[in-house]
């Protein structure tokens, strides 16, 4: 499947695939949605096919307005228009309680759905040409990296979407943050662009944190699996300054690797050779976002026997970076485990 320049023409056929229950990939300023109509059953469960997806994981409905809020939660606190009022449309989804008409389908299941106003004009300018939800995962296969670009979703899933509108790259490059408003307290249960801090701001009062499922009483959303995010080749996040002891220890074993690099570490500046690929990662946390999936797609694509990710920075600003690939690597152990 070729990406089609999305221009008004591309648009309103996208918009017609969906009123046909097909699939649209899209992008928004997070990452590629795989869209389908949220109000068809049957549409939204070819996402999971198109995908490889397990269908208790619940999908996110993008909307195009505040407005539209009504139409799928049972009811709308009023944390959820303040939330509205300060980040929509933006890299924001909220969990509510839905209305018995959504699809369980689209919940995995759950009495909540998930919703969000994303802050792309091809995306806004897609979803007021179908003039509903539209139902939209990230556009990979299950479990794997993100695409950034229509180029991405090609890769990864070909002919099993029926239109690919490309919009350029995503300038968030993270998915977005998600934040719990079915219960009493505010929880926060996936870390994007948007931070705690600046939840909190506008609530007023503190977010609880939620983490991976244990058990099928707790509250899925995407993005909370253990595993997530990952290349297929095997990648370890690991500290500054165990860098050049594992390059070395992995290159004496003619293993081909590749870096994500954040500092400027002469040793690691120094390093690159034929068995091995350095990409040094921009020392913002906003701008390594952007490029990060991207990245790890280049490395991915190289044959290589690992991928080594420079620890970033364990403060607010980098939460979602590191969530991501926390999710998207192993931790660092013995270097004996990982040259067998």
């Amino acid at each position: 499947m070729k990406p089609v320049f999305a221009d008004d023409a591309a648009i309103e056929y996208a918009a017609n695939l969906l009123r046909q229950g097909r699939l649209v990939a899209f992008p928004t300023e997070t990452v590629y949605g795989l869209g389908a109509d949220a109000s068809k059953p049957d549409a939204v469960r070819r996402i999971f096919q198109a995908k490889g997806r397990p269908a208790d994981h619940p999908l996110i409905v993008h909307i195009p307005s505040v407005d539209c809020l009504n139409d799928w939660a049972l009811t709308v606190p009023d944390a959820a228009y303040q939330l509205a009022a300060r980040f929509w449309p933006g890299p924001l989804a909220m969990i509510l309680n839905k209305k018995s008409e959504v699809p369980l389908v689209v919940t995995g299941g759950q009495n909540t759905v998930g919703l969000r106003m994303p802050d792309h004009p091809v995306a806004l300018r897609l979803l007021h040409a179908f003039g509903s939800g539209i139902a939209a995962p990230s556009a990979n296969r299950f479990c794997r990296i993100s695409p950034t670009q229509a180029v991405h979703v090609a890769e990864e899933l070909g002919d099993a979407v029926d239109l690919i509108l490309d919009g350029g790259a995503c300038q968030v490059g993270v998915e977005s943050t998600i934040v719990d408003l079915s219960g009493n307290r505010p929880k926060l249960l996936r870390p994007g662009q948007i931070t705690r801090r600046g939840i909190e701001a506008v609530l007023q009062t503190e977010l609880m944190i939620g983490f991976p499922q244990s058990n099928q009483s707790t509250m899925r959303a995407p993005g909370m699996m253990a595993v997530h995010y990952a290349p297929v080749t095997a990648a370890v996040l690991c500290a500054t300054g165990q860098l050049p002891e594992m390059v070395q220890e992995m290159t004496a074993h003619d293993k081909k690797i590749g870096i994500l690099a954040l500092s400027r570490d002469a040793r690691i500046a120094s390093i690159e050779s034929s068995l091995i690929r350095v990409i040094r990662m921009p020392g913002q946390a906003e701008d390594y976002a952007q490029t990060l999936y991207t990245s790890l797609r280049e490395l991915d694509s190289l044959q290589l026997d690992m991928i080594l990710v420079e620890q970033p920075p364990e403060t607010e600003a980098w939460r979602a970076i590191n969530d991501r690939l926390c999710k998207a690597t192993s931790v660092f152990q013995p270097l004996f485990g990982l040259l067998t």
